[in-house]
């Protein structure tokens, strides 16, 4: 996939990576006073480039990736930007040699239409894309419904986003390596399709993977189609690309996360992240000065409303009048020292 970024000043002297490859990648690309625009090579089956294949029958490739006008630095102009590319399959010719015994040995060539080859990650009925480890998935290899070809499945494997590491999944004889990452491909009843069940797993410094097989397509007729190799009884028998129409290499990912940051992806933008990180107006701090923070806050606000309701409370007491008069009687007055009769 080939992406042109034009720049404003007619000069970029920076960098170009897809989101979250941009540290010791080998999908970053720098440039150094390069004039005129500037054209940015992305791989189909790394770098973070997954693929869809649309309804009718094209399929899209995308990925999002940032430029940033600096070569070493993340700074605040940096953008991101989502890319699509859509790619139209071809109808292909394969020419397979018949040879005819009559009285006169004749060669007779026989042509069709090659048949389309896609691989699928589900994960229940619906297309894998964002999964968390452990979770099952169903890998599915197929061709195009037709009765000339069928296929076989080899060296399958599995890849991380920049490609630096592979774990290898099925061998050359068509057989799984270790059961308890993925086990044998199931062929359906005409040899046109293939699955597996496997358990999400993932590298532990990326969070895409994509899973690499190949397809040998082999001629129905006269039993051109070897049989699925019989992998558990020890008997193996190599799958020659002798006399093979094609093989066909597919290609599939996904994101795969940890079980505690599933929607780490969808919750923050990268690219804003980056930017905000460069800031010098932001402040961080780690979760646990957050914490802290947040109890010494809660402290003070339950004092401040202890200490308002205190005071409200006060206000709010009745007073008690003081009478200025000493006595505390305060019926009639008689003195009986100076009372007499007539």
């Amino acid at each position: 996939m080939s992406i042109v970024v034009d720049s404003l000043t007619g000069m970029f002297d920076g960098m170009i990576y897809p989101r979250g490859l941009g540290r010791n990648s080998s999908c970053m690309t720098q440039y150094r006073h390069q004039r005129g625009p500037v054209t940015y090579q992305l791989p189909l089956s790394a770098c973070n480039t997954m693929s869809s294949t649309m309804d009718d029958g094209t399929v899209e490739y995308y990925n999002t990736i940032v430029v940033q006008p600096h070569r070493k630095l993340v700074t605040s102009q940096g953008k991101g930007f989502h890319v699509r590319c859509k790619y139209t399959t071809r109808e292909k010719m394969v020419t397979n040699d018949i040879s005819v015994n009559t009285l006169e040995p004749t060669l007779l060539v026989g042509t069709a239409p090659m048949p389309g080859c896609s691989m699928v990650i589900y994960q229940g009925n619906h297309v894998a894309q964002n999964v968390k480890i452990g979770e099952p998935l169903r890998l599915v290899v197929s061709i195009d419904p037709q009765d000339v070809f069928a296929m076989r499945l080899s060296q399958c494997s599995v890849t991380d986003a920049t490609n630096s590491a592979s774990q290898p999944l099925i061998d050359e004889h068509g057989c799984a390596i270790d059961p308890e990452i993925m086990g044998p491909f199931v062929y359906n009843h005409d040899g046109s399709s293939a699955s597996v069940e496997f358990q999400a797993h993932k590298f532990p410094y990326t969070d895409s993977v994509y899973y690499h097989c190949n397809v040998h397509l082999c001629l129905k007729a006269d039993n051109g189609c070897p049989p699925p190799p019989d992998c558990l009884s020890g008997r193996k028998k190599r799958q020659a690309d002798e006399g093979s129409p094609a093989t066909i290499e597919v290609y599939s990912g996904l994101y795969v996360n940890e079980a505690n940051d599933l929607n780490r992806a969808d919750q923050f933008d990268l690219v804003s992240r980056e930017k905000a990180l460069d800031n010098p107006n932001n402040i961080c701090i780690s979760q646990r000065q957050f914490a802290i923070g947040i109890a010494i806050a809660g402290l003070i606000l339950m004092l401040l409303v202890i200490a308002a309701f205190v005071i409200l409370l006060a206000r709010r007491r009745p007073r008690k009048d003081i009478s200025g008069g000493s006595s505390i009687y305060s019926g009639p007055y008689t003195n009986t020292a100076y009372s007499h009769s007539s």
